[in-house]
């Protein structure tokens, strides 16, 4: 079997050593006769893997006790709901600001909710910058500023936390784990978990506890933080096998040499494949160096008639999923955390020969 370079933006590739461990204890998890996928939810066995998958993430992250650590189900996207729906009120709704797709249906769900103010958005230049910060529109009567801090389809990432006073919210689905990140500077992170930590249908939630609080009896308890922090994230049946790879993740970052030897990974990775596109006349990427992303970096050529032809050939080639999203067009890498710099290697050398062939 030969295993190709997969640069999709979610489902991503995940570390090889976490498929092959995986593999090896699928039909008998850690000596129970069974698989994981078949203990019980409360069993002792699958506490142990609850229990190590936390203490490994508050590890990584260097996440404080005062916090909760969710381990929930659906994806960043259900949080687009639960983050109002936990911190917000129609006389104290968030203020959001829109830099890409995601942040901007981040805001278009609390909208329809009643819960939802616009601080800033960059939609104007086609999510191609992060907003000012002094255009910023928002003040102590909003519960909290929410924002997104790397956008996948664009390629625009914040290189910073903004500093702010007021209760800080982020979506970090496609950049979490891949760098430092201070989490007492949050009130909350969440993170779909397909692109970087596991497979689809999960999400990690960090929360500080004094915002865990009390909803009126006409939301459900699934959709209360307090709840499931009460519960173990496991209010219900959870996503039993992709927490059990999600810890499997957990550790094999941590034994690469945890967040801070990933940051050093990826900006090798993404300088790289940046340096590349930026040195050719022949392929393109116009975001501005500032606020470049160091996970998706979208790009095309300046004859954009080829892009078919690349994406097929590229796909022939080994180097799967490199289309990029129907609203941009073009070519996007998505580099996260398990993409190893031998699959930049690849892709930097067949794009050199591809422009060989065809410029």
């Amino acid at each position: 079997m030969t295993r190709i370079f997969n640069f999709c933006a979610g489902p991503a590739m995940l570390p090889l050593p976490v498929l092959e461990k995986a593999r090896d204890e699928l039909l008998d998890f850690n000596h129970t006769g069974m698989s994981v996928m078949e203990i019980s939810h409360r069993s002792a066995a699958f506490d142990e893997v609850a229990d190590r998958s936390e203490a490994c993430l508050r590890r990584l992250m260097s996440i404080p006790d005062d916090y909760a650590v969710l381990f929930l189900a659906g994806g960043a996207t259900t949080q687009f709901a639960q983050v109002p729906t936990n911190l917000a009120t129609a006389n104290r709704p968030g203020a959001y600001i829109v830099n890409g797709s995601w942040s901007k249906k981040a805001f278009n769900i609390a909208d329809r909710m009643g819960l939802a103010h616009l601080a800033a958005s960059s939609e104007q230049n086609g999510f191609r910058a992060i907003p000012e910060p002094a255009e910023w529109d928002f003040d102590g009567s909003h519960a909290y500023l929410h924002y997104v801090s790397n956008e996948t389809i664009s390629g625009v990432q914040f290189q910073r936390p903004p500093e702010v006073a007021q209760t800080l919210v982020a979506d970090m689905s496609s950049d979490i784990l891949s760098r430092p990140v201070d989490v007492s500077k949050f009130g909350v992170i969440y993170a779909g978990a397909q692109k970087i930590i596991c497979q689809a249908g999960f999400t990690v939630v960090f929360v500080r506890k004094d915002l865990l609080l009390d909803l009126p009896q006409v939301i459900a308890d699934l959709h209360s933080w307090k709840v499931q922090e009460q519960k173990g994230s496991r209010l219900n049946t959870p996503a039993t096998f992709a927490w059990y790879i999600a810890g499997l993740v957990f550790e094999w970052i941590e034994a690469q040499g945890g967040v801070e030897r990933m940051a050093e990974l990826n900006r090798n990775k993404s300088e790289r494949l940046y340096n590349y596109i930026d040195d050719s006349s022949f392929y393109l990427n116009d975001i501005p160096a500032e606020f470049r992303s160091h996970m998706n970096i979208p790009f095309k050529m300046t004859n954009e008639s080829l892009h078919g032809q690349f994406i097929s050939e590229a796909e022939a080639a080994g180097l799967s999923s490199l289309k990029g999203h129907r609203s941009v067009g073009g070519m996007r890498a998505s580099i996260y955390n398990a993409m190893p710099i031998e699959g930049i290697e690849a892709l930097i050398e067949f794009m050199a020969d591809f422009e060989q062939k065809t410029g």
